[in-house]
């Protein structure tokens, strides 16, 4: 199964992307791909920006990525109590190409920040929305405190709860991402 993990933060050090490594680092036999939205930044959007210029080849590279993909995990920074600039701007290029951006694979949605909200609020908009633009997410999670419950030096998720709970919904996307490589087998 090939995982597409990201972090939703052009913050090359972002917690989002130590997040969603490492819950993509616990499916079994996978082939993990983590890109990192900075490697797609182009022109904010707008509608005359696009008659002018056309949809930006980051935009289509992005939807490509996705495309390849079994399963998703896309870990939300939060700013301000909405999505990052970085990753608003990239998911509204990318619908311009096609509205379905989760190309209808199965996605965990994660979020986490230093703080007790834990980005919940981002991540209750990314997961109420997910359904319009062709996400079918299988389970969500918000870390809180990230820096309280997560040993960066060690690499691992020390909150014993919050580990359990993570485990729990990377079992719900692999399952989701094997009968989805299972469907297309017998469509083929």
């Amino acid at each position: 199964m090939k995982i597409l993990a990201i972090a939703a933060s052009n913050n090359r050090q972002s917690i989002n992307r130590v997040l969603a490594t490492y819950a993509a680092g616990l499916i079994d036999d996978a082939s993990v791909e983590v890109i990192d939205i900075a490697d797609y930044e182009m022109p904010i959007y707008s509608d005359e920006r696009e008659q002018a210029q056309g949809q930006p080849p980051q935009a289509r590279a992005f939807q490509q990525k996705i495309a390849e993909a079994d399963a998703l995990i896309v870990s939300f920074a939060e700013h301000n109590g909405s999505y990052t600039a970085a990753w608003k701007n990239l998911f509204d290029w990318t619908s311009r190409i096609d509205t379905r951006v989760y190309q209808d694979k199965p996605a965990l949605f994660l979020a986490t920040s230093p703080g007790p909200g834990g980005a919940s609020t981002v991540l209750a908009a990314a997961v109420g929305s997910a359904p319009y633009f062709g996400g079918h997410v299988v389970s969500s999670l918000s870390v809180h405190s990230f820096h309280d419950n997560f040993d960066l030096g060690a690499n691992e998720l020390v909150h014993r709860g919050i580990q359990k709970r993570l485990r729990r919904a990377v079992r719900r996307l692999e399952n989701a991402g094997q009968r989805r490589i299972a469907e297309e087998r017998e469509a083929a």
